[in-house]
């Protein structure tokens, strides 16, 4: 763990992912605290680099979701990550605990979600909406408990909110996911409501090297706040 909050979880050549903590934003103008501006600040001290540290993003999590997150260190290895997600290359699997417990012990949601024009919110929309774009998942549960469930998700499409929004259209929103329709809280208590956790990490990803073009996949472990749930 490094003073900032996250941890190094991989690094090889201009690839670099890191575990980010939930309530954290991933970028964010300089003026505000990131997981980015966080992670340029570490890298100058580490490497004793004073000048400008570039870092490419090419995919990004939500400020209440924790896990793994990758970046690029130059300019052609962003563009080839981009380009792998863009091209829905990339295995992502998230883990989240839902409200209510799911008939289904596996299943797919197919959609169609967009983002509402200058809010930070999603929601669900008829196919052929101007905005609407397709959002699908697979899921598998993994646990029930307390009027729960704990399942596994893979991301076949990155919409905005995409996990959020489905799951709470379906009445099992993700817990502490209040603006999604969450009725219970969920991980430590924050003095800033915009810090809050929720109950959903990215706890997988599996990638191509840029430059090596071998399969990468990289874990970030559930956060202590979970409680000690295992997961494959």
């Amino acid at each position: 763990m490094t003073p900032d909050g996250f941890a190094v979880l991989y690094e090889e050549g201009p690839c670099l992912a890191v575990d980010k903590p939930a309530g954290l934003l991933t970028q964010a103008p300089p003026h505000i605290d990131s997981l980015e501006q966080r992670l340029r600040r570490y890298l100058q001290q580490r490497d004793a680099k004073p000048g400008r540290i570039y870092l490419g993003v090419p995919h990004r999590l939500d400020r209440p979701v924790s896990g793994v997150l990758l970046f690029a260190r130059h300019v052609r290895a962003a563009r080839r990550l981009s380009g792998q997600f863009e091209r829905r290359m990339v295995d992502k699997r998230y883990v989240a605990w839902l409200e209510g417990e799911l008939a289904e012990d596996a299943g797919e949601w197919v959609d169609h979600v967009g983002k509402v024009p200058d809010q930070a919110r999603a929601e669900m929309l008829e196919a052929g909406h101007p905005l609407a774009r397709l959002a699908r998942l697979r899921f598998r549960v993994l646990n029930r408990s307390d009027g729960r469930t704990c399942v596994e998700i893979e991301l076949d499409t990155g919409r905005y909110h995409q996990i959020r929004v489905q799951a709470g259209a379906r009445q099992h929103p993700v817990v502490g996911d209040y603006q999604y329709g969450a009725q219970q809280p969920f991980g430590p208590p924050r003095s800033d409501p915009r810090e809050q956790c929720i109950a959903l990490h990215a706890r997988r990803i599996t990638f191509y090297h840029p430059m090596t073009h071998e399969a990468r996949t990289v874990v970030a472990p559930l956060p202590a706040y979970w409680g000690g749930l295992e997961v494959p």
